[in-house]
Parts: C-alpha cells; structure tokens; sequence
C-alpha cells in the first residue's frame, strides 16, 4: 500500500497554516496555532486517530481566534483528502459514543466525498472562553464544518450529556478521532460505493 501521507498550506492576509498528515501513523503530533486549548483538542484527534500530524497556523489572534480556528480547518481537511486519494479499500462509515466524566458524545461519519456537518453539541448555559488567548467553545462547530467541507466527509456530532465545556469539547474530538481511525482502515482493495468512486 502506498503512503497515505500529505502536505499542504494556505495564507491569507489573516492566516498562514501549514500542515502534513500520515493517516497510517501512531497519533504523533506537532501543534502550534496560538491557542493551547485548540492546540489539546488537535492533540485528542491525532492521539486517538493514529493520523501523525504537524500542524502551524499563525493568525490575527489579535483580533480574533475565528480566523485561526477555521483556517486550520480548511487546511487540515485539505490535508486529509489528499492522502485519502480514490479512499480505495476504506472501511469509509464508522460510529462511536464517548464519554469524558458526566459529558457523553455521539459520532457518526462517512468518507462520502459529499460534505456536510450536523452539529448538535449543547454547551453549558454558563460557558466561557476558555485558555490563554481565549478559545471560544463555539468555534469548534467552524473548525468540523470547514474540516468537512475541505474533507468532502459527512460527520454528524451529537452530546447527550455534560455540564463542564472542556469534557463535552475534549469528548467530541476524541469520539471524531476514533471514528475516523475506524472509517479510514483499509479492509479490502476496491472504493467502497456501488458507483465506483467516492465524491
């Protein structure tokens, strides 16, 4: 099987990212985005995935996290359809629930090629940014749709419980992330569609 591995950058006026994927690796991760809370949960998905990464985003924190948060989705989705290439032999659909203390989050995806997000995740009515500079809990719904849009995945996030941000946040990376490593092993040697490709 050849290397599932991609490079790929992006700079904008607001942003410069840079990142490379090994979608057949051991969780590895090199983070820096200005935002060590971000920086945690980037570190859940590569842990719990088994996707090696190296990701650098540099953005206008000045301003605002927004533009960071979504360019690093954009890019790092970027990233992961080009190592996927025709996605030949995936597993493609994958499922999973996670729970991190009281929080309990629900994953479904698929390796479609046809982006779409359904994000369902109730945050505490008492939530706040969270980290130095501040990540506000919002934006982790911008991060999965420009990830899936860029992807070309359908993810479906769903909490059914949690009362503390940082579980319910920290639970859907990782249910994403082992749902990821189960819809991206390979099984068998053709596209995994009755028309023949993905997308």
């Amino acid at each position: 099987m050849s290397s599932r591995r991609a490079s790929k950058k992006r700079s904008t006026a607001e942003t410069s990212v840079v990142v490379t994927v090994e979608l057949d690796g051991t969780g590895r991760a090199e983070l820096s985005t200005g935002l060590p809370f971000f920086d945690h949960m980037l570190a859940q998905l590569a842990r719990h995935s088994l996707v090696d990464m190296e990701l650098k985003a540099v953005g206008d924190l000045e301003v605002d996290a927004h533009h960071t948060v979504e360019d690093t989705g954009i890019v790092l989705g970027q990233a992961f359809a080009e190592a996927l290439g025709d996605k030949a032999g995936v597993r493609r659909f994958a499922s999973v629930a996670v729970p991190l203390d009281e929080a309990l989050v629900e994953v479904a995806l698929d390796l479609s090629g046809r982006p779409y997000l359904a994000y369902e995740v109730d945050l505490p009515p008492t939530c706040s940014p969270i980290g130095s500079p501040s990540f506000e809990p919002q934006l982790a719904e911008e991060f999965w749709r420009a990830f899936c849009t860029s992807a070309g995945l359908t993810l479906h996030v769903r909490s059914r419980s949690g009362r503390n941000t940082h579980h319910v946040l920290e639970a859907s990376f990782k249910a994403v992330a082992l749902a990821l490593r189960d819809a991206l092993r390979v099984e068998s040697r053709g596209v995994p569609s009755t028309k023949g490709l993905l997308g």
